[in-house]
């Protein structure tokens, strides 16, 4: 690549047996999310519209055009900028629920909010990526250079997160008892499941992540730091109750980078800059916002 920045030219290693295994077990996270959906849920979005619009606005639009405005001010390697381009295109990460419950906002909203941003996103996620990355010269000069398939993108976030969603919703609706034991185990099962793929993308490429964490990190928290703002400012600029407010938060601030990590690896071919930026919002995102959380549960 024609960056001079290592972060562009670095591959991480990840086989294609691991990528396999996450494949399958970011389709068992999405599948123990829907188990909690119903589809009273998406009921409930008709007789509630104010807060899933604002949320849908907070997360879809508002997140992906602050993060090309941040990125045109702190100006990242092509690759890193493509990371959090990515991430921003991301529906919400499948630990937002149990957050916000945590947090006591609006838990009906939010599990709507997941499971509808889920759904979206097999559209939104490729189209907010290819759209905001071509805005940014730098990643749409890299974009050209992988030659990327956006439509083989649609193919493989609809697989991962449409097929397990829609079987999630059934199991509910015929095995409601099942579901509820299911939901009960998939849910902390899932945090798991990520933290230990993250860790395994870590640990096979140590001495890269240990030469470049320091600099990506202050990156992350920014970015993190103006998701969650920006869930917050959207629902108090719109004048929605405070617990509204809290899931606004959350569901904007928490990303699903497990996704995001799928795609990297998939069709970026674990293009370092991408790949280190998205495991560390991975874990980052689970600290500020169960720090988040429990602060406002402190509050109560």
């Amino acid at each position: 690549m024609s960056s001079s920045n290592p972060l562009d030219s670095i591959r991480l290693n990840f086989s294609q047996g691991d990528l396999l295994l996450l494949n399958l077990a970011l389709a068992l996270i999405m599948y123990g999310v829907a188990l909690d959906l119903r589809w009273e849920d998406f009921r409930y979005l008709l007789k509630n519209p104010k807060g899933f619009f604002m949320g849908i606005f907070s997360q879809f639009l508002l997140l992906p055009f602050l993060t090309w405005v941040l990125i045109s001010i702190i100006k990242p390697p092509p690759s890193v900028a493509l990371g959090m381009f990515l991430v921003a295109a991301c529906p919400g990460g499948n630990v937002s629920n149990f957050l916000t419950s945590l947090a006591k906002g609006n838990t009906a909203l939010s599990v709507s909010l997941t499971g509808f941003s889920s759904i979206l996103s097999i559209f939104s996620t490729p189209l907010n990526f290819a759209l905001w990355a071509g805005f940014y010269e730098p990643t749409s000069l890299l974009l050209r250079e992988i030659s990327l398939n956006i439509s083989d993108v649609f193919f493989t976030v609809g697989i991962i997160l449409g097929l397990p969603l829609i079987m999630g919703i059934f199991t509910h609706k015929r095995f409601p008892k099942f579901a509820d034991k299911a939901a009960k185990i998939l849910k902390p099962l899932s945090i798991l499941i990520f933290a230990a793929f993250v860790g395994l993308a870590f640990a096979g490429n140590f001495n890269i992540f240990i030469q470049y964490i320091g600099m990506i990190f202050v990156w992350v928290l920014a970015h993190n730091f103006i998701a969650l703002s920006t869930g917050f400012l959207t629902g108090k600029l719109g004048g929605l109750p405070i617990a509204d407010i809290k899931t606004l938060t959350i569901e904007t601030g928490i990303q699903n980078s497990g996704l995001g990590l799928v795609l990297i690896f998939t069709y970026f071919e674990g293009l370092g800059g991408m790949a280190i930026i998205t495991a560390l919002w991975g874990i980052w995102h689970l600290i500020s916002g169960m720090t988040i959380a429990s602060l406002w549960k402190l509050r109560e």
